[in-house]
């Protein structure tokens, strides 16, 4: 009797144990796969695409469209004008280009003489006390000029001639510029020299004449062909009656 009592405390005990390890089984595997399964949410990167979204762009008001047109530029009118050329040569070089000029443009020519003729010793640069050397040194010289262009009114276009004194246009041409009204009227320079480039020489006659259109000037050689003037000329739309 003794004995069965141990054995069935022996069996009961063993079923307790069976039951209590199984259950802790199971929980500790329902753990762990909640665990795995939150860190593999946490680790998965988001998606990337290889490129970027595009945005399609909004169709240009009238507005806009107007705004993104450039302005043009007005252009002036020098086709069948009346031309006048008018220059200064102290050596004939200026004259030859000039000559050149006025017959391919069908232009009146006019030479600004000076009322008093310049000598060769007028003309010598490396005399400090020569005439020409004087004038140039002095911005206020007016060398007066022999005779004048009685109808200026009636030229549309007047070109200007001269050789390049000290990087300059020689003060005769300032004499020539303030003794006429130029407004409303299209002027344009162009030099003689045998190696000064054109540089700022017509800046002084730009401000002393009041003309409402004055193109860049040009230098030439004192060698210079007709078909090279009047490749000039004809770039700025210039053409003569």
């Amino acid at each position: 009797m003794k004995m069965k009592k141990i054995l069935t405390f022996l069996l009961a005990g063993t079923m307790l144990f069976s039951l209590s390890a199984c259950s802790g089984g199971n929980a500790e595997t329902e753990s762990s796969s909640t665990d795995s399964t939150q860190n593999i949410a946490e680790e998965t990167p988001e998606p990337v695409t290889d490129s970027p979204e595009e945005t399609p762009e909004a169709e240009p008001s009238e507005a806009s469209e107007a705004e993104a047109e450039p302005s043009e530029t007005p252009e002036v009118e020098t086709e069948d004008s009346r031309i006048l050329v008018a220059y200064f040569s102290a050596t004939g070089n200026t004259e030859s280009a000039a000559e050149k000029l006025a017959e391919g443009l069908g232009a009146d020519l006019y030479e600004i003489v000076p009322e008093i003729p310049y000598t060769s010793d007028d003309l010598n640069y490396s005399d400090s006390n020569s005439r020409s050397s004087i004038e140039m040194n002095d911005p206020d010289a007016r060398p007066a000029i022999s005779g004048s262009v009685e109808n200026m009114e009636e030229y549309d276009v007047v070109l200007l001639g001269y050789p390049i004194w000290w990087g300059e246009a020689p003060r005769i041409m300032s004499t020539f510029i303030e003794s006429y009204d130029f407004s409303g009227k299209t002027l344009a320079a162009f030099c003689t020299s045998a190696s000064s480039g054109f540089g700022s020489s017509d800046s002084a006659l730009r401000q002393a004449a009041d003309a409402s259109t004055w193109f860049d000037g040009i230098r030439f050689s004192g060698s210079a062909s007709a078909e090279e003037i009047l490749e000039w000329a004809n770039g700025l739309g210039i053409s003569g009656t």
